[in-house]
C-alpha cells in the first residue's frame, strides 16, 4: 500500500506534440502501449464505496491496482493504492486489499466495465531536491461502442514539496495551453457508461465532524473548482445553456466560500477573489440572454435575441480560451495547497478551530446580515433588493456547504425547512431583479423598441404585489428555526 500525490492537466493532441518536441522533460521518454481494464459489480459497488479496481497490461506484464479516494478532487489527487502483479485478467481480491471488507459478498461478483487504451510516455524530472514522474497519456476510454478521447499529463510527486508540481505545470503552460484536470480515468469510464450530461450540478460536500475550519474551506472550494471545470468542458463542446448556468453557479459558490471564510483567510487570496469576480462577470451577459430567450415568443424579436446569444457565447468561449481564464483554476488549486491559515496566518479566526464551530458562527452572521438589510424591503430601491437576494443566496450556499456538519435528525429536518424558506425569498427577490434588469438588457442589445419587447417586460402581477410577496417570504424565513 502506498500513497500517491499527483496533479492532472488536460490538453489537446496538437499541444501534447508541442510539449514533447520542446524537450522540457528531457531528451527521451519511455514509451509503452497500455491497456487497462476496470472492474466493478453490476451495481457499481466499488465506485459507490470510493474505490477503483483495474488490471493494466503493458506488454506481457499485468499489474492489478486498487485506488481509494474516489478521485473527486480539483487540484492535487492524494490517494491510497494497492498494487500487485497478476497472471491474467482475473482480479485477485483477498484480504491484502480492503475490498472484501468494504463490499462484502459482492467482491466476488466483479466484471469488466470499461477499457482504457493509451500510449504512455514517461519521464522523470529532478530539480532542487524534487523528483516528479511525468506521464503523458494519449488514447481512448471505451465502453461498448462508445469512446471518449484522452489526452492528459499527470505529474506525480516522488520526492519533495507538492508545490513543485504546480511550478512544473506553469512551465508546461508556457509552451502550450493546459487546463486543470478533475476527472480520473475511472471516472471517465463510469461517466461514459451513463447517458450524456447537459450539465453537472454541485455535488454534496462531505465534511467530517472533527474537521478543522481550514480543511473544510479547502474541500468546499475544491468542489467548486471541480464543478466549474466539468461544466466548462461541456460548455466548450456543446454550447449548452445548462452547462453555462452551472459553470456560473460554481463560480458563485466559490466566491461565496471566499466570503464566508474571510474571517479566517483575511486578505490572503484577495487577488483570486477579484479574478473570480471577473470570471463571473464574463458569464453574466450570456446567462442573462439565455433567460431572456426562454421567455421570448417565436418571431423577429426572438431571432434577434438568439443572434445576440450566439455572439455572447462566441465572446465567452474566446475568453475561456485565453490564458487569464484557463490558468485561474490552477491558481486557485495552488493557493489552497500552499495556505494554512493557522497561528495568525490569515484573519482573526484560526483555521485550526473546529469546522462546526466556525460554521455555526458564519451562518449566524449571514442570517443577521439578511435580517438587517431586509427590514426596509418595501421602501428599498432595486439595488438594495438585489444585494439582499445575493445575501440570501450566500446563506443558502453556506447551508449546503456545512450540511454534513449538522446531520442529526432534528438538525437535518430544520435545515430542509430553513433552506426551503431561503429559496422562497430568493425566488421572489429574483423576480423583482428580473423586472429591473430586463429593460436594461433589451436596451443594451438595441431591441428595446422592437415589436414584442413590451411583452417580455409584462408581469402577471404588479410590482407592489411582488414586493408584498417578497416581504412575506422574508417574514417566513425569520419565523423558521435555525438548524445550527
Amino acid at each position: 500500500m502506498v500513497d500517491e500525490i499527483e496533479l492532472k492537466l488536460e490538453l489537446s493532441l496538437a499541444d501534447a506534440d508541442r510539449i514533447v518536441s520542446s524537450k522540457l522533460f528531457g531528451e527521451k521518454a519511455k514509451v509503452a502501449e497500455q491497456v487497462s481494464t476496470y472492474f466493478d459489480t453490476d451495481e457499481n459497488a466499488l465506485a459507490k464505496a470510493g474505490f477503483s479496481l483495474r488490471i493494466r497490461r503493458t506488454g506481457n506484464t499485468r499489474i492489478q491496482t486498487i485506488k481509494a479516494g474516489g478521485g473527486r478532487s480539483a487540484g492535487l489527487f492524494a490517494r491510497t493504492e494497492w498494487e500487485r502483479a497478476v497472471d491474467d485478467d482475473a482480479p485477485v481480491l483477498d484480504y491484502a486489499t480492503p475490498l472484501p471488507t468494504v463490499v462484502g459478498d459482492d467482491a466476488g461478483e466483479v466484471t469488466p466495465r470499461f477499457v482504457v487504451k493509451v500510449e504512455r510516455c514517461k519521464w522523470v524530472v529532478e530539480e532542487d531536491g524534487t523528483t516528479i514522474e511525468v506521464v503523458l497519456d494519449r488514447g481512448d476510454v471505451n465502453v461498448g461502442d462508445r469512446s471518449d478521447p484522452v489526452c492528459e499529463i499527470e505529474l506525480e510527486l516522488k520526492l519533495g514539496d507538492p508545490a513543485a508540481l504546480f511550478g512544473l505545470a506553469r512551465k508546461i503552460d508556457a509552451i502550450a495551453p493546459i487546463r486543470l484536470g478533475v476527472l480520473t480515468k475511472s471516472e471517465r469510464g463510469y461517466r461514459l457508461a451513463e447517458p450524456d450530461r447537459a450539465s453537472v450540478k454541485a455535488e454534496p460536500i462531505a465534511l467530517e465532524a472533527d474537521m478543522r475550519a481550514a480543511e473544510a474551506f479547502k474541500r468546499i472550494v475544491q468542489a467548486g473548482v471541480r464543478q466549474f471545470r466539468l461544466n466548462e468542458n461541456l460548455l466548450l463542446s456543446s454550447r449548452n445553456p445548462d452547462a453555462l448556468h452551472q459553470a456560473r453557479v460554481a463560480i458563485r459558490r466559490m466566491r461565496s466560500a471566499f466570503s464566508v471564510f474571510k474571517p479566517m483567510t483575511g486578505d490572503d487570496g484577495a487577488a483570486l477573489r477579484e479574478e473570480l469576480k471577473w470570471l463571473a462577470a464574463c458569464f453574466g451577459e450570456a446567462r442573462d440572454i439565455d433567460v431572456l430567450l426562454e421567455r421570448a415568443p417565436s418571431g423577429a424579436l426572438r431571432d434577434r435575441i438568439a443572434a445576440a446569444r450566439e455572439k455572447s457565447y462566441d465572446h465567452l468561449i474566446e475568453t475561456l480560451a485565453g490564458h487569464r481564464a484557463r490558468i485561474l483554476m490552477l491558481n486557485v488549486a495552488h493557493w489552497l495547497e500552499q495556505s494554512r491559515w493557522t497561528d495568525g496566518d490569515g484573519g482573526e479566526v484560526d483555521g485550526s478551530d473546529p469546522a462546526r464551530v466556525f460554521a455555526a458562527n458564519a451562518l449566524a452572521r449571514l442570517r443577521r446580515k439578511i435580517k438587517r438589510r431586509g427590514k426596509a424591503l418595501a421602501s428599498a430601491d432595486d439595488e438594495t433588493r438585489h444585494e439582499l437576494r445575493k445575501d440570501a443566496k450566500k446563506l443558502r450556499y453556506a447551508s449546503e456547504f456545512f450540511a454534513s456538519l449538522f446531520d442529526r435528525k432534528r438538525e437535518e429536518r430544520r435545515r430542509r425547512r430553513f433552506v426551503a424558506a431561503l429559496e422562497g425569498l430568493q425566488d421572489r427577490l429574483g423576480k423583482l431583479n428580473d423586472l429591473a434588469a430586463a429593460p436594461v438588457l433589451l436596451k443594451k442589445l438595441g431591441i428595446a423598441d422592437q415589436d414584442g419587447a413590451a411583452a417580455l417586460l409584462a408581469n402577471e402581477i404588479g410590482k407592489k404585489e411582488m414586493i408584498d410577496r417578497a416581504e412575506r417570504a422574508y417574514d417566513e424565513l425569520f419565523d423558521t428555526k435555525r438548524f445550527w
